[in-house]
């Protein structure tokens, strides 16, 4: 494939976990007009901690889009009222993005069940995807007549039985196509490329995704070698081995127009200051990306 032309300065989007240690939600809005970058992921806990509506208000205010909204999911309990709860919600996850006038809800689709100290406490990992297939449906019962897409998130292996039982994009796209089919955007996908830059069946998988227009959103990041902290150590772009202006290439091919969401969680990164860090972001994403 021949190399994609530079990457639009203006699709760059800030996820705010890549600066939650150095700045409030308040803090990340102002310092995103400041650096000129239109579009911005919140995440819930920094939003509720800074209030829905404010926030709202100072996003719409600053003028930027809100790319996707994090997250909902974790749809898998050990019991009903477990169940219940992971559907209220997710409910609420569906009303606060609606609030903020996201473009998607991502899923996080969780694990093993666990219990009251956060264990596993089952090894069944089919059961587990039965019980995000059914959350993943009630869910869309409830988003799409309001207007609001779901993004699946797969996760890389690694978190199979922590965080999402979702694990390829081929999965994402086999929930779409049973649960939403030919229902486009309603029921979509997100390409997080430090989840599966490694796949072999990555490049027809987004193909696939784009066919039935379900590319939601494309968060970068790079992935160290070695990599020390499978959650909080991920790398600049530049700084890691996964070729991104391919993937980069693969998306645009397949249709994709939407956001290049900067997402980070790097216990080094978050000890740089924000203004830097958000100054490295834009260079990375003009030079490696």
């Amino acid at each position: 494939m021949k190399p994609p032309s530079p990457p639009d300065p203006s699709l760059l989007s800030l996820n705010t976990a890549t600066v939650r240690a150095q700045w409030t939600m308040p803090q990340i809005v102002d310092a995103l007009v400041r650096h000129g970058i239109r579009g911005i992921a919140p995440w819930r806990d920094q939003v509720a901690q800074a209030g829905l509506m404010d926030t709202a208000r100072r996003i719409r205010d600053a003028g930027l889009a809100v790319t996707c909204y994090c997250r909902g999911g974790m749809f898998t309990a050990t019991d009903a009222a477990g169940l219940r709860a992971a559907r209220d919600d997710n409910r609420r996850a569906v009303d606060e993005a609606l609030a903020l006038g996201a473009r998607c809800l991502v899923l996080v689709v969780g694990g093993l069940p666990k219990d009251s100290k956060g264990a596993p406490a089952s090894r069944d990992l089919g059961g587990a995807r039965g019980m995000v297939r059914d959350g993943i449906g009630a869910l869309l019962d409830y988003a799409k007549p309001a207007g609001m897409p779901l993004a699946i998130e797969p996760l890389h292996p690694m978190f199979a039985a922590d965080r999402a039982c979702v694990n390829t994009l081929a999965q994402a796209n086999d929930l779409c196509d049973e649960l939403a089919p030919g229902e486009g955007p309603a029921l979509g996908v997100i390409v997080d490329v430090y989840h599966v830059w490694w796949d072999p069946c990555l490049e027809r998988e987004i193909a696939r995704a784009g066919a039935a227009q379900r590319l939601l959103d494309y968060h970068l990041c790079d992935w160290l070698v070695p990599t020390k902290d499978m959650l909080n150590d991920r790398g600049m772009m530049g700084d890691g081995v996964i070729e991104l202006a391919r993937i980069r290439g693969w998306m645009e091919a397949a249709g994709y127009r939407g956001a290049h969401e900067v997402e980070i969680f790097s216990e080094r990164w978050w000890k740089v200051p924000g203004d830097d860090v958000l100054a490295t972001c834009k260079a990375r994403y003009a030079g490696a990306c």
